[in-house]
């Protein structure tokens, strides 16, 4: 039959011990009767006590019993050396599936179970030296109560409190001083522990509700991931269309330049000077678009000089009135017939500023002549500046602002066919002004 342990906890406040009674302020006596060993099968009863006392702590080199502690040390010892867990399943083990559902009522059941021998006392025996079997052998070598505290020392202050306490009580050098001073010290750590628990069940609270929140932050960034990964994957799928459609189109260009090729390879062993008529054809198109363009800017000259020969003959008559009136002693050329020299010619500046070219437009049209400018091969071909030499009448050469193979072309061109050619060193519209007027004297006398 099973044990009523109601019955053993109201015989064990009936008659408190002073030991338990200063101990966590539980009134727990020891029981009136310690456990037998049942036969196979029989009921569990309780014995009467053994007759033999405990054995004295540090005599001899037998290591004490869980019943043979003293004092108040059955408490500590169950309930720091061995977890919840553990009780219950020694509980079942042992009483054949009795249950106590209440903590603190299964901890008092097996502290006055602990106190006297008995299948229950020799399990718990048992459970103990398994979990503690490492520094059960390490602390069997330490010899003498100042080496054994020295060790309780080192073992308490690690992690695992329960193996050190149950290997220093059970010890035979552990003396009742010591035995004092290790309770001691594990009941302030309780306290300690109490304390600290209390600390960190406020903070898990905390922690509770910042993972909460971290939770939904986390949430919010999981949606955020989602939608930029579909997004990213639909960009994806579109660039690598784009790119298969790209390939396609590559394949097609290569086939059809693969095609073009083999049809002019075809071409030109049918016909070989197919590729200089393809050249020539390449060349009189080139030729006829300038012609179009040379055309189209002798209209425009044409157009302009129409225009400009009035105000050119009016210029010529102004000029000649302040050359007049500026020169007294020699005699100089008469400004119509100057003028008329001038008239219809065309004046050509090679090189200057371009921010300059509008200044020696007026100056030279100021004259009754037409206007040409060529930067020198700066910006305007080599070529242009050919026909543009062959279409000017007299050529100012601003040599400061000029490449050297444009004023080598001048000079050359000049010389070839005996055009005037005026040289300015520094380009300004004074000096297009000296050279125009030095002209005006050469033509009045010649």
């Amino acid at each position: 039959m099973s044990i009523d342990y109601s019955a053993l906890l109201v015989a064990a406040s009936a008659a408190p011990s002073p030991a338990m009674a200063s101990h966590a302020g539980v009134a727990l006596a020891p029981v009136a009767a310690a456990w037998s060993a049942p036969a196979q099968g029989a009921p569990i009863v309780m014995a009467p006590p053994p007759a033999a006392a405990a054995a004295t702590p540090g005599a001899g080199s037998r290591r004490r019993r869980l019943w043979e502690l003293t004092g108040h040390a059955h408490c500590p010892v169950i309930g720091v050396c061995l977890p919840l867990p553990a009780l219950r399943r020694l509980l079942a083990k042992v009483d054949g599936g009795t249950a106590i559902s209440d903590d603190y009522e299964l901890h008092c059941t097996m502290v006055s179970l602990a106190k006297r021998r008995g299948p229950m006392a020799e399990a718990l025996q048992r459970e103990l030296d398994r979990r503690y079997l490492r520094p059960l052998r390490e602390a069997a070598r330490v010899k003498g109560e100042a080496a054994l505290e020295r060790w309780w020392d080192e073992a308490s202050a690690g992690n695992d409190l329960g193996a050190a306490l149950w290997t220093t009580l059970t010890h035979p050098h552990c003396s009742p001083a010591l035995q004092d001073r290790v309770l001691g010290r594990v009941h302030m750590h309780q306290h300690q522990v109490g304390m600290v628990t209390r600390v960190e069940l406020a903070r898990f609270e905390q922690l509770i509700d910042e993972n909460a929140v971290l939770a939904r932050t986390l949430g919010q960034a999981q949606q955020r991931c989602t939608r930029q990964a579909a997004e990213f994957a639909r960009q994806r799928e579109q660039l690598e269309s784009e790119l298969l459609h790209s390939r396609t189109a590559l394949i097609g260009s290569r086939s059809e330049l693969e095609q073009a090729r083999e049809r002019l390879a075809e071409l030109s062993a049918a016909d070989p000077d197919l590729a200089a008529r393809l050249q020539l054809a390449a060349e009189k198109r080139e030729l006829q678009e300038r012609l179009l363009q040379a055309q189209r800017a002798l209209q425009r000259a044409q157009q302009q000089l129409a225009a400009e020969a009035e105000r050119s003959r009016e210029l010529a008559q102004a000029l000649a009135r302040q050359a007049g009136a500026a020169t007294t002693e020699a005699p100089a050329p008469q400004p119509p017939q100057a003028a008329a020299r001038l008239d219809a010619r065309s004046v050509l500046c090679v090189g200057g500023r371009l921010a300059s070219v509008p200044i020696y437009r007026r100056v030279v049209e100021r004259v009754g002549a037409r206007f040409l400018h060529h930067d020198g091969g700066d910006e305007d071909s080599q070529q242009r500046l050919d026909a543009t030499l062959a279409a000017a009448d007299l050529v100012i050469c601003q040599t400061g602002c000029i490449s050297h193979g444009a004023y080598w072309r001048v000079k050359e061109h000049c010389k070839r066919t005996g055009k005037r050619c005026l040289f300015v060193e520094v380009p300004s519209r004074q000096a297009i002004e000296q050279a125009l007027a030095r002209v005006l004297v050469e033509d009045a006398h010649p």
